[in-house]
């Protein structure tokens, strides 16, 4: 079967394998997703890993960057006011530390969550007023799309930079 023997030679990692339940399931995905989209990045070569390689002006280090603002946002309750902008890592920030401020943020995300055995309740840390807090299982189902659909970018402009394919 050439799918087969095409997806081994590339590497690629299988989606996960969880629990029966809602939470393993959706947490489960939305790790694997947040390690796909983090090795994507990790070794990506300056200054490639910045500089947009399609008309929109998307890049590598911009995406992983976003997502980091987007995980905050979402289960940490930082207000975000200017999205357009995390798409844009700093420019004296190097791959190593857009990809330790993700995973540092991932890990402080993962903690909340862990004391959230409800999905139906509101996420917590959320001191918006004028905005309620949505769901965990929205929220987890949410950063899943969110997640997935950068993973998918960051699969084509790595794969432009320097041809590396695969999870």
């Amino acid at each position: 079967m050439p799918g087969s023997t095409r997806r081994n030679r590339r590497g690629d990692t299988p989606p996960p394998r969880t629990g029966g339940g809602e939470t393993e399931t959706l947490r489960g995905f939305l790790d694997y997703l947040r390690t796909s989209v983090a090795a994507k990045v990790d070794g990506a070569p300056e200054p490639q890993v910045r500089t947009a390689t399609v008309p929109s002006g998307t890049n590598l280090l911009g995406l992983l960057n976003h997502l980091t603002f987007v995980e905050r946002s979402m289960f940490l309750g930082d207000d975000v006011t200017d999205w357009p902008a995390t798409f844009q890592a700093v420019p004296t920030d190097s791959v190593a530390d857009v990809l330790a401020r993700y995973r540092e943020t991932v890990e402080l995300a993962n903690q909340v969550l862990d004391g959230c055995t409800d999905l139906g309740a509101p996420i917590p840390r959320r001191p918006r007023p004028e905005r309620p807090a949505p769901s965990i299982r929205w929220a987890l189902t949410h950063m899943i799309e969110e997640t997935g659909r950068h993973a998918g970018h960051a699969d084509i402009l790595r794969e432009l930079i320097d041809g590396a394919t695969g999870r």
